[in-house]
């Protein structure tokens, strides 16, 4: 059973679709730093880069966007100080800015419109059957718009041309309407914003397949009700006491993706580290020593790890070039006994991922396109004891994290009091940015919360002390 779970609260709104119970996906966003992609702007060129057929763009911020520059574009040559039209293609990440595209697009439900393009129709290769494929391309190129192209993205699969037209329409309008604001915007400005998060990211994985969507949020509910491209009915709005993600068993596995070591059901791991340039996964035997040969013990981890690093990939958002160093095995049918069953197991991803195979030293060779930052980096922060050498998760994500606990104690319990001891990062947070919430649980639950520090806690401790009664007052 498929579902898609949405929590928004206390600082973020995370999102999990999960497959008969186990989390498959996960999206973040924080109410402090959203996501600028698909954000499109009237930007303001700073410095062209000829060696590297790029430039910097002003659309804004503090850091200048990236924008590679076709050199056979309509467009003409840009020059410092022109004004551009741009879409943010991916957020910036560490010392980098945001990367942008001239090639404006817009993302329906099953239909994606690009603007002041070359009149073409993709259709996405999940769509296998010939027939569908050249009905969808007759309906596509029949209705595509002068200077536009169109791709129809899975979920076009068997829809009639009557949504393909009312699909169209809606986004022919906003393209309109960029066009129009675009002519007399002075840059740096912001012309289209992107729709809410829980809109953006529904759009792309709730297929038709998911049997229910899980909302925790009344504002939410009614946004996506309102949202003509997804199908309503399956959506319920959850008004239990007890966090979502808890009810559905979902925050303890979510919180194993700050472990870099994943063990498997043989007894066998794998060790998961990211780096800026790839990503690197090593796997070992572990407990597992097998019950007959070395090298039947080395295939079986092999394969069990190949369909656990798929969905870990899936599940952390890992992209780019991934690195495996599976267990040596010397027969060369074993080697591709496993590449089979390791392309089998990323089919299942949205993501196109390909498969590349072994290089000479004997490491798996992947790459999967990049969609947005890695799911760690954004629930993790720079720890100070290492300087980034590690990871740990962010104050606001400890702090979210907490008081999630705090409700389940007092939904569930009768203790009238908790003190919650953690450092002075993430008391300070709680007292800033979490002291709403906490007055808002202290309404609700008419019980008490106390903060207390610890000098010496590392930044991702805390505890809390339960009392069925106290004389304290909430800090």
């Amino acid at each position: 059973m498929k579902k898609i779970v949405v929590d928004n609260s206390l600082f973020q709104t995370r999102i999990a679709l999960v497959n008969n119970c186990e989390p498959v996906e996960f999206f973040y966003e924080s109410r402090k730093e959203k996501s600028l992609v698909g954000n499109i702007y009237a930007g303001r060129v700073e410095n062209i880069l000829n060696g590297m057929q790029a430039c910097f763009v002003d659309i804004g911020f503090e850091k200048n966007g990236y924008l590679p520059i076709n050199p056979t574009s309509s467009g003409g040559i840009l020059k410092n100080g022109d004004t551009v039209i741009v879409q943010v293609e991916k957020d910036a990440f560490g010392s980098k800015g945001v990367v942008l595209t001239q090639k404006i697009s817009f993302a329906g439900k099953f239909l994606v419109l690009i603007s002041e393009d070359n009149g073409s129709v993709g259709i996405s290769r999940k769509i296998t059957e010939d027939s569908e494929r050249d009905r969808i391309y007759s309906i596509a190129k029949r209705l595509l718009p002068d200077n536009c192209s169109i791709i129809v993205r899975t979920e076009g699969e068997g829809r009639s041309e009557e949504e393909f037209v009312s699909e169209l329409d809606l986004l022919s309008q906003r393209a309109a309407y960029v066009n129009e604001k675009a002519g007399y915007r002075k840059a740096p400005a912001l012309i289209f914003e992107e729709e809410d998060f829980v809109i953006k990211v529904l759009k792309n994985i709730f297929t038709s397949d998911i049997d229910e969507v899980i909302v925790n949020s009344a504002e939410d509910f009614d946004r996506i009700c309102r949202a003509n491209s997804l199908d309503t009915g399956k959506v319920t709005l959850y008004d239990e006491k007890i966090p979502v993600f808890e009810s559905f068993y979902i925050e303890s596995k979510i919180d194993k993706l700050f472990c870099n070591k994943i063990w498997l059901k043989s007894g066998g791991f794998i060790i998961i580290e990211q780096t800026e340039a790839c990503v690197v996964i090593d796997v070992n035997t572990g407990k597992y020593t097998g019950k007959k040969n070395i090298q039947e013990t080395f295939l079986k981890t092999n394969l069990e790890a190949a369909d656990e690093i798929a969905s870990q990939i899936r599940l952390r958002n890992l992209s780019g070039m991934i690195i495996i160093d599976f267990i040596d095995m010397k027969d060369e049918k074993s080697r591709q006994q496993l590449t089979k069953r390791l392309q089998a197991a990323v089919k299942n991803d949205r993501m196109k991922t390909t498969v590349v195979g072994m290089t000479e030293l004997g490491l798996m060779q992947l790459t999967r396109k990049k969609s947005s930052l890695p799911v760690i980096s954004l629930i993790s922060g720079e720890c100070m004891a290492c300087k980034g050498r590690g990871i740990t998760p962010s104050c606001e994500y400890t702090s979210g994290k907490i008081l999630r606990e705090i409700i389940s104690v007092f939904s569930s319990t009768m203790f009238s009091k908790i003190t919650v001891c953690s450092n002075k990062k993430v008391l300070g947070f709680l007292k800033n940015d979490g002291l709403p919430y906490i007055e808002e649980i202290e309404r609700n639950f008419k019980r008490r919360v106390v903060l207390k520090e610890i000098e010496t806690a590392a930044l991702d401790y805390y505890e809390l002390k339960k009392e069925m009664s106290g004389n304290e007052g909430a800090l």
